[in-house]
């Protein structure tokens, strides 16, 4: 089964003064052995936020780790994702949560996975958990 790999997951092991630097680096070893490793377009455009990633960098370091970027998001995904957002945005209200806000690229990655029945590997377990309640889901 391949895992899908969470953007927070690559910030912490490319960090290497955050605390969860070596975590990140060992479960990213542990998920490899499963088998692929793989990242949602989504996924890609996050880290290429950074100023100082460029896409060479990311290009070059998904070649050199044998991660493949899945830059398929078809139909069902988006409808998965835009379900997944509503009914957040509905316990969000519910609750007067004021907590860190999700965005919808949150939702497309967790759909993503789900939809093609990737493992996800993040820092994000409890958010993706009550988004995704299917969604096999492996913690740093």
């Amino acid at each position: 089964m391949s895992t899908a790999i969470d953007s927070n997951v690559l910030i912490a092991l490319w960090n290497e003064d955050d605390t969860l630097n070596t975590q990140a680096s060992s479960a990213l070893d542990k998920a490899l052995e499963r088998g692929a490793l793989v990242i949602a377009a989504p996924v890609y455009a996050e880290l290429r936020a950074a100023p100082s990633r460029t896409e060479a960098f990311l290009d070059s370091f998904c070649k050199e780790t044998g991660i493949v970027v899945d830059w398929n998001l078809n139909e069902a995904i988006w409808r998965v994702a835009g379900r997944a957002f509503q009914q957040y945005v509905a316990r969000r209200r519910k609750q007067r949560n004021s907590g860190q806000r999700r965005i919808l690229a949150d939702f497309l990655i967790g759909a993503h996975e789900l939809h093609n029945g990737f493992r996800l590997l993040t820092l994000d377990d409890r958010f993706y958990q009550a988004a995704f309640p299917r969604l096999a889901i492996l913690n740093v």
